[in-house]
């Protein structure tokens, strides 16, 4: 989700001073790339359509499948290593690592980006390889509004990472153990969109 650099300290940031720094910003939202804040792009309403549906499916499954687990809307910081932070648009976690009062999200098991053109390319490369490289994901979601179509990645026992795309049905989280369907994700999109 990037738009572009933001006015910040010279030479490269740690997590540490990102952190510092962007709790004094007055607005926007911002990830760590490489020691450099990267601005966040503004989201179109399909975007928060989708979204905001993603949650309610998440937050629903989960509760019903009785898991341990939480789902966290956009705003949380994922450290990725100590010179990159990113900002997923939703993430599921181990109930037993949240820390109430952090903007860091601990260990998550499941990540979820919504995409949109600008963001397309980071989304299904870069984000891709940097939330692998933490050993607790499991799953890796992308859900695309304007096709109307999910990509699961999930991490297999032998560390290998399987990838399915899929325009309905359920997707199955296993590990923790729930499903979701995915016509829930665009439930709020209109069925026949005007240009």
């Amino acid at each position: 989700m990037s738009a572009g650099v933001a006015t910040a300290p010279s030479g490269r940031m740690t997590v540490e001073d990102y952190l510092g720094w962007v709790v004094r910003q007055p607005k926007g939202r911002y990830e760590l790339v490489d020691g450099v804040p990267v601005r966040m792009s503004p989201e179109a309403n399909r975007h928060l359509l989708v979204k905001g549906a993603a949650y309610r499916a998440f937050h629903e499954a989960v509760r019903a499948a009785a898991t341990s687990c939480l789902v966290l809307t956009d705003g949380g910081t994922v450290v990725i290593h100590d010179r990159k932070a990113r900002e997923p648009d939703l993430s599921i976690i181990p109930d037993t690592s949240l820390e109430l009062d952090s903007v860091l999200i601990g260990e998550p098991m499941i990540l979820v980006e919504v995409t949109s053109p600008s963001t397309l390319n980071t989304d299904t490369s870069d984000k891709l390889i940097d939330y692998f490289s933490l050993p607790g994901v499991q799953h890796y979601v992308l859900i695309h509004p304007i096709e109307r179509r999910v990509v699961h990645h999930r991490r297999l026992p032998d560390g290998k990472i399987e990838t399915s795309i899929a325009a309905g049905g359920a997707l199955t989280f296993d590990p923790p153990g729930f499903s979701v369907e995915i016509a829930r994700f665009f439930e709020d999109l209109p069925l026949v969109e005007v240009n």
